[in-house]
Order: structure tokens, then sequence, then C-alpha cells
């Protein structure tokens, strides 16, 4: 397909669109489990280009079903309670996999 998980320009890393798969290819159960799981890949991709978590500024969630937006508030606030990141949700009908719940991408910007 010809992508990156993340990128890094300088002081700025995008993080690509993540579901929430596990290294075996399965899926969690759950959206929260889902949710869980795409952040820890998302902390992985920023921490290996020399970011943080706490470097995050803006993230944003497309689910198959919005009604749930409590099971991805609560993952993603344990996660980003004392960062605040804008953050964005928005509903879609399909993601890239029938099994997928959710996709999450993150915008990030590291202090000089």
């Amino acid at each position: 397909m010809g992508y990156s998980r993340a990128v890094r320009c300088g002081n700025y890393i995008a993080v690509t669109g993540t579901v929430g798969i596990n290294a075996d290819g399965t899926y969690p159960d759950t959206l929260e489990g889902q949710t869980r799981r795409s952040l820890q890949i998302i902390r992985a991709a920023i921490e290996a280009l020399g970011g943080k978590i706490e470097h995050v500024i803006r993230t944003r969630s497309f689910v198959i079903d919005v009604t749930q937006w409590e099971a991805i508030a609560k993952v993603h606030g344990e996660l980003f309670c004392e960062v605040r990141p804008a953050t964005t949700l928005v509903e879609v009908t399909k993601l890239v996999d029938d099994e997928a719940l959710i996709e999450i991408e993150a915008d990030v910007i590291i202090p000089e």
C-alpha cells in the first residue's frame, strides 16, 4: 500500500489511522478493547519517533456506531486525562476491515 504508521517532520508527528488489531491479526471483541489496542499501537509509533503521549495535540476517531461514544471516551480519558488533546469523533459506515470497530489517528508536536 505504501504508507507509514507514523511520519516525523521536524517536531511534528502524524500518526495514520490505526485500527485496534492484535499482533496475531485478531481483534479484541469489544469497542473498548479495540480502542485500547489502537491507542497502544499509536503510543508505540509516537515513542519510536522520539515523541511522548503527552505531546499529542489532536486525535480523530472514526467509529461505526457513535452511540457507543462512552466506551471510547473511557479509554481515551484513561490515557489522555492529563494531556487533554483536541479530539474529534466521527461515525462512518465502514472501516478497512469488517471486524474493526474504530480507527484512530493522532497529531503530535514535540516541544523544542
